[in-house]
């Protein structure tokens, strides 16, 4: 790895990534910069490509086997389809400017995600369904701790085959010591993957893969599922209650509390980093 480094101003032919809609005079106040945190191959790379892309940050879906993405910018990050330092890159979303930083996964560069750390408000933690709480996440994990920075959590890969939903979600909680908060269920796993189930809303999001996920199908919670995500929503809604003081009087009156009350509460508990909300899906199939 270390000749890695020292080769790269030499042998560099790219450049780095260039700030999408950079110039544009923003705020303070609606700038964010969010962090994309994982261990190595749990899929951080192709996630910051799908976040950009359907963020209209770029006008291409690029693929790490295909060298093509736009954060992993150096000859070496290319050949070898890892990240090897921190990358920024910016899209807009509903008024704010979002300033992705994907960071590498590999240990040897441990230090270059604690360096990205320090400057971030929030970050997307990537877990494998498959691989789950992995060694390195443990660490990023810990670090993230350590500056305070509040994080939500994407289990990616829900189509590879041996990919485990539930089993991710319990490694969060016994490895991590956090508190997962599940704000969608997957619609099937590994090859009979769908899909999600918003459990704020109840309802089921299917993604159309002939226009590269662009087009969302919402519809009504499939009857083979119903169950399940009632038990979740039930569950979620207990969670979020029980961190927030406004909101304890109304559940106790009504359960069964709609979207406009949790998701602001639910805001207020991952910025605290008191719950962390947990989110499913396949990045590469967008």
């Amino acid at each position: 790895m270390q000749a890695v480094l020292d080769n790269t101003e030499k042998e560099q032919k790219g450049a780095q990534p260039a700030a999408a809609g950079a110039g544009r005079s923003v705020p303070p106040s609606d700038v964010r910069n969010i962090g994309i945190v994982a261990h190595i191959d749990a899929g951080k790379t192709t996630t910051t490509e799908r976040i950009l892309f359907y963020a209209g940050g770029t006008h291409r879906l690029g693929n790490v086997d295909e060298g093509n993405t736009v954060t992993d910018w150096m000859i070496q990050e290319r050949e070898r389809g890892i990240t090897i330092t921190s990358a920024a890159v910016t899209c807009a979303w509903r008024g704010r400017q979002i300033n992705l930083i994907d960071t590498p996964g590999h240990v040897d560069f441990t230090m270059e995600v604690e360096r990205s750390l320090r400057v971030l408000d929030g970050a997307v933690c990537v877990f494998c369904a498959v691989g789950g709480v992995q060694p390195q996440s443990e660490t990023v994990w810990r670090q993230a701790d350590r500056y305070r920075v509040p994080r939500i959590v994407f289990v990616n890969k829900m189509d590879r085959m041996g990919a485990s939903f539930e089993t991710v979600v319990g490694e969060i909680r016994a490895k991590l010591g956090a508190v997962p908060a599940v704000v969608t269920l997957p619609l099937g796993q590994a090859e009979a993957f769908a899909g999600i189930i918003d459990l704020l809303t109840m309802r089921a999001l299917t993604f159309d893969e002939s226009d590269r996920g662009a087009t969302v199908h919402e519809g009504p919670v499939p009857s083979a599922f119903a169950a399940e995500a009632e038990r979740a929503r039930a569950a979620l809604v207990e969670l979020v209650a029980g961190e927030d003081e406004s909101l304890l009087a109304a559940y106790l009156e009504n359960p069964d509390l709609p979207a406009e009350l949790l998701v602001p509460a639910l805001r207020r508990a991952t910025l605290a980093s008191r719950l962390v909300p947990v989110f499913c899906g396949s990045a590469l199939r967008n």
